[in-house]
Protein backbone atom coordinates (compact mmCIF):
# COMPACT_ATOMS: atom_id res chain seq x y z
CA UNK A 1 0.00 0.00 0.00
CA UNK A 2 1.17 3.56 -1.07
CA UNK A 3 2.22 5.56 1.96
CA UNK A 4 -0.01 8.88 2.31
CA UNK A 5 1.73 12.00 1.33
CA UNK A 6 2.85 14.32 3.69
CA UNK A 7 -0.17 16.51 5.03
CA UNK A 8 0.30 19.89 7.66
CA UNK A 9 -2.58 20.58 9.47
CA UNK A 10 -2.86 24.17 10.81
CA UNK A 11 -5.25 26.10 13.39
CA UNK A 12 -6.66 29.33 11.84
CA UNK A 13 -7.79 32.09 14.27
CA UNK A 14 -4.04 33.65 15.61
CA UNK A 15 -2.14 30.86 13.69
CA UNK A 16 -2.85 31.69 10.03
CA UNK A 17 -4.96 34.87 10.70
CA UNK A 18 -5.32 38.37 13.39
CA UNK A 19 -8.89 37.73 13.61
CA UNK A 20 -8.72 39.68 16.69
CA UNK A 21 -10.00 43.01 15.01
CA UNK A 22 -13.01 41.55 13.14
CA UNK A 23 -13.94 39.16 16.38
CA UNK A 24 -13.76 42.39 18.24
CA UNK A 25 -16.27 44.27 15.43
CA UNK A 26 -18.13 41.00 16.07
CA UNK A 27 -18.97 40.66 19.43
CA UNK A 28 -19.57 44.86 19.35
CA UNK A 29 -22.35 44.32 17.19
CA UNK A 30 -23.46 41.37 19.31
CA UNK A 31 -24.11 43.55 23.01
CA UNK A 32 -25.62 46.23 20.41
CA UNK A 33 -27.98 43.87 19.06
CA UNK A 34 -28.61 41.90 22.57
CA UNK A 35 -28.33 44.73 25.60
CA UNK A 36 -26.08 42.80 26.74
CA UNK A 37 -21.99 43.85 27.97
CA UNK A 38 -19.21 41.71 26.10
CA UNK A 39 -16.02 43.25 27.39
CA UNK A 40 -14.79 42.43 23.26
CA UNK A 41 -10.54 43.89 24.24
CA UNK A 42 -11.04 40.67 27.08
CA UNK A 43 -12.78 38.19 25.46
CA UNK A 44 -10.27 38.39 21.96
CA UNK A 45 -7.22 37.49 24.53
CA UNK A 46 -8.39 34.43 24.86
CA UNK A 47 -9.14 33.21 21.43
CA UNK A 48 -9.03 29.37 20.53
CA UNK A 49 -11.64 27.38 22.77
CA UNK A 50 -15.15 27.34 20.81
CA UNK A 51 -17.29 30.21 20.66
CA UNK A 52 -19.81 28.99 23.82
CA UNK A 53 -17.33 28.84 26.01
CA UNK A 54 -16.90 32.86 26.02
CA UNK A 55 -20.75 33.58 25.40
CA UNK A 56 -21.28 31.62 28.76
CA UNK A 57 -19.28 34.02 30.08
CA UNK A 58 -21.54 37.19 29.53
CA UNK A 59 -25.01 35.41 28.97
CA UNK A 60 -27.09 33.11 31.06
CA UNK A 61 -26.96 28.91 29.78
CA UNK A 62 -30.41 29.23 28.83
CA UNK A 63 -29.39 32.15 26.29
CA UNK A 64 -26.27 31.00 24.89
CA UNK A 65 -26.97 28.72 22.45
CA UNK A 66 -29.05 31.63 20.19
CA UNK A 67 -26.53 33.92 21.66
CA UNK A 68 -23.71 32.16 19.41
CA UNK A 69 -26.22 31.72 16.16
CA UNK A 70 -26.28 35.54 16.45
CA UNK A 71 -22.77 35.99 16.69
CA UNK A 72 -22.21 33.63 13.76
CA UNK A 73 -24.72 35.13 11.68
CA UNK A 74 -23.43 38.56 12.50
CA UNK A 75 -19.64 37.17 11.65
CA UNK A 76 -19.52 37.44 8.25
CA UNK A 77 -20.70 40.78 7.69
CA UNK A 78 -18.46 42.64 10.98
CA UNK A 79 -15.22 40.04 10.91
CA UNK A 80 -14.43 38.94 7.36
CA UNK A 81 -13.23 42.24 6.02
CA UNK A 82 -11.29 43.50 9.45
CA UNK A 83 -8.65 39.84 9.47
CA UNK A 84 -5.30 39.52 7.74
CA UNK A 85 -3.15 36.90 7.45
CA UNK A 86 -0.56 36.81 10.17
CA UNK A 87 3.31 37.05 8.84
CA UNK A 88 4.05 34.32 7.48
CA UNK A 89 0.88 32.64 6.82
CA UNK A 90 1.21 32.55 2.88
CA UNK A 91 4.79 31.65 2.92
CA UNK A 92 4.09 28.76 5.07
CA UNK A 93 1.22 27.13 3.17
CA UNK A 94 3.77 27.99 0.17
CA UNK A 95 6.43 25.97 1.88
CA UNK A 96 4.05 22.95 2.45
CA UNK A 97 3.20 22.80 -1.22
CA UNK A 98 7.02 23.17 -2.48
CA UNK A 99 7.91 19.98 0.00
CA UNK A 100 5.07 18.28 -2.00
CA UNK A 101 2.49 17.91 0.64
CA UNK A 102 -0.87 18.35 1.44
CA UNK A 103 -2.02 21.40 3.58
CA UNK A 104 -5.43 21.18 5.96
CA UNK A 105 -6.96 23.90 8.44
CA UNK A 106 -8.72 22.65 11.12
CA UNK A 107 -10.50 24.54 13.55
CA UNK A 108 -12.98 25.81 16.09
CA UNK A 109 -14.50 28.37 13.96
CA UNK A 110 -17.93 27.20 12.51
CA UNK A 111 -16.93 25.87 9.48
CA UNK A 112 -18.60 28.61 6.76
CA UNK A 113 -17.17 31.40 8.42
CA UNK A 114 -13.63 30.19 8.31
CA UNK A 115 -13.99 30.08 4.91
CA UNK A 116 -14.98 33.34 4.46
CA UNK A 117 -11.76 33.94 5.79
CA UNK A 118 -9.51 31.88 3.65
CA UNK A 119 -11.47 32.39 0.79
CA UNK A 120 -11.16 36.71 1.33
CA UNK A 121 -7.36 36.53 2.25
CA UNK A 122 -6.46 34.30 -0.48
CA UNK A 123 -5.17 31.24 1.69
CA UNK A 124 -5.71 27.94 -0.47
CA UNK A 125 -5.85 24.95 1.52
CA UNK A 126 -6.53 20.91 0.53
CA UNK A 127 -9.17 20.59 2.90
CA UNK A 128 -11.21 22.79 5.78
CA UNK A 129 -12.69 21.16 8.70
CA UNK A 130 -14.38 23.42 11.49
CA UNK A 131 -15.98 23.14 14.76
CA UNK A 132 -13.36 21.16 16.46
CA UNK A 133 -11.40 22.03 19.18
CA UNK A 134 -8.67 20.49 21.63
CA UNK A 135 -8.82 16.25 21.55
CA UNK A 136 -11.34 16.65 18.95
CA UNK A 137 -9.41 17.96 16.25
CA UNK A 138 -7.64 14.50 16.26
CA UNK A 139 -11.16 13.00 14.28
CA UNK A 140 -10.15 15.15 10.73
CA UNK A 141 -6.43 14.89 11.73
CA UNK A 142 -6.42 10.96 11.81
CA UNK A 143 -8.97 11.79 8.61
CA UNK A 144 -6.56 13.43 6.65
CA UNK A 145 -3.58 11.36 7.97
CA UNK A 146 -1.70 14.86 9.21
CA UNK A 147 1.58 14.03 10.67
CA UNK A 148 2.10 17.67 11.55
CA UNK A 149 0.13 20.26 13.14
CA UNK A 150 0.48 23.71 14.06
CA UNK A 151 -1.24 25.77 16.23
CA UNK A 152 -1.07 28.70 18.61
CA UNK A 153 -2.60 27.05 21.93
CA UNK A 154 -2.33 24.23 24.43
CA UNK A 155 -5.58 22.86 22.89
CA UNK A 156 -4.00 22.59 19.86
CA UNK A 157 -1.17 20.84 21.36
CA UNK A 158 -3.68 18.41 22.31
CA UNK A 159 -5.26 17.51 19.35
CA UNK A 160 -1.85 17.02 17.19
CA UNK A 161 -0.79 14.26 20.12
CA UNK A 162 -4.06 12.67 20.50
CA UNK A 163 -4.19 12.39 17.02
CA UNK A 164 -0.18 11.05 16.75
CA UNK A 165 1.13 14.06 14.81
CA UNK A 166 3.48 16.36 16.12
CA UNK A 167 2.65 19.49 17.53
CA UNK A 168 4.38 22.70 16.65
CA UNK A 169 3.90 25.36 18.09
CA UNK A 170 3.43 29.17 17.39
CA UNK A 171 3.27 31.93 19.86
CA UNK A 172 1.47 34.14 18.27
CA UNK A 173 -1.49 33.35 20.06
CA UNK A 174 -2.86 33.23 23.95
CA UNK A 175 -0.29 31.03 24.89
CA UNK A 176 3.33 32.44 25.31
CA UNK A 177 6.41 30.16 24.35
CA UNK A 178 6.89 28.91 27.74
CA UNK A 179 3.58 27.63 28.35
CA UNK A 180 3.27 26.03 25.06
CA UNK A 181 6.54 23.86 25.72
CA UNK A 182 5.14 23.12 29.41
CA UNK A 183 2.55 21.45 27.06
CA UNK A 184 4.49 19.54 25.64
CA UNK A 185 4.59 21.14 21.96
CA UNK A 186 7.80 18.84 20.03
CA UNK A 187 8.37 22.34 18.05
CA UNK A 188 8.04 26.05 19.07
CA UNK A 189 8.54 28.66 16.93
CA UNK A 190 7.91 32.75 17.53
CA UNK A 191 5.72 32.64 14.19
CA UNK A 192 5.26 31.41 10.97
CA UNK A 193 7.66 33.10 9.28
CA UNK A 194 10.16 30.51 10.96
CA UNK A 195 7.77 27.91 9.52
CA UNK A 196 9.53 27.25 6.38
CA UNK A 197 13.31 26.30 7.03
CA UNK A 198 11.85 24.28 10.30
CA UNK A 199 10.07 22.34 7.28
CA UNK A 200 12.86 22.08 4.71
CA UNK A 201 14.63 20.69 7.69
CA UNK A 202 12.18 18.37 8.93
CA UNK A 203 12.04 17.07 5.03
CA UNK A 204 15.61 16.91 4.20
CA UNK A 205 15.82 14.72 7.77
CA UNK A 206 13.11 12.40 6.46
CA UNK A 207 10.96 13.21 8.97
CA UNK A 208 13.09 12.52 11.70
CA UNK A 209 11.65 14.20 15.51
CA UNK A 210 15.57 15.55 15.65
CA UNK A 211 14.16 18.68 13.44
CA UNK A 212 12.23 19.44 16.71
CA UNK A 213 14.87 21.94 17.98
Amino acid sequence: MAAHPLTVGFDLDMTLIDSRPGIRAAYHELSARTGTFVDADLAVSRLGPPLEQEIRRWFPEERVAETADLYRALYPDHAVRATTALPGAREALDAVRAAGARAIVVTAKHEPNARLHLTHLGLDVDALVGSLWAEGKAEALREHHARIYVGDHTGDIAGAHTAGALSVAVATGPCDATELRAAGAEVVLGDLTEFPSWLARYVAEGGDEAAAT
